[in-house]
């Protein structure tokens, strides 16, 4: 036992003990950058390199051309609605309201109230909601952006002007723009972004 300690006490001995640690400390971290390098090759699952690889995954919705209705809210009382002069140019005589319809929409201001008055028939008072009925593309509202929607061509995103005519709450009522077929983008991406459409 006394000649062991003898060993270990010497200066060979420390030295040797000394370049086995290092030896297992560059081994330890050269094994480490190893896996990482391994983890790397087996394409470990990551978002933004997947979306610049593959694409995005966005969803989509086709357009096609069709009849719709957008709404537009009207406060009634005693059979009249004031609305701005903006809301105004979205009614006219005839648009059904309700279970009623709009009997007239003045083309002036009523100086009373500063609005323009829009009168109606059958009624009742409260919020209601006029129709307006028109055949085009109907697109969700936030897929629409600076009078432009995002459509996909070869795999990437593409911006596109498109007119809107009218819009509600929800949806815009575009007329030119748009051919049948085109997928118009829901999800929020850049021009020129590679993207993949979601099954």
């Amino acid at each position: 036992m006394e000649k062991i300690q003898e060993t270990m006490q010497t200066q060979k001995f420390k030295r040797f003990l000394y370049i086995a640690l290092a030896v297992l400390l560059i081994g330890w971290v050269a094994f480490r950058f190893a896996s990482v390098a391994a983890e790397n090759s087996r394409f470990v699952f990551n978002a933004s390199r997947v979306a610049a690889d593959r694409g995005a995954p966005i969803e989509v919705v086709t357009a096609k051309q069709k009849d719709g209705v957008l709404y537009e809210p009207l406060a009634v009382q005693n059979n009249r609605a004031y609305v701005t002069g903006a809301r105004a140019s979205k009614l006219r005589a005839g648009q059904k309201l309700g279970n009623g319809k709009i009997v007239s929409v003045s083309s002036g201001l009523d100086y009373d109230s500063g609005m323009y008055v829009v009168r109606t028939t059958g009624v009742g008072d409260g919020l209601h909601f006029a129709e307006f009925n028109g055949r085009g593309y109907f697109i969700p509202l936030y897929a629409v952006a600076n009078d432009s929607v995002m459509v996909v061509e070869n795999g990437v995103a593409v911006a596109r002007n498109v007119t809107i005519t009218r819009q509600d709450s929800e949806t815009a009522y575009i007329t030119s723009g748009l051919n049948d077929g085109d997928m118009v983008i829901l999800t929020t991406v850049n021009a020129g972004d590679k993207v993949q459409i979601k099954e």
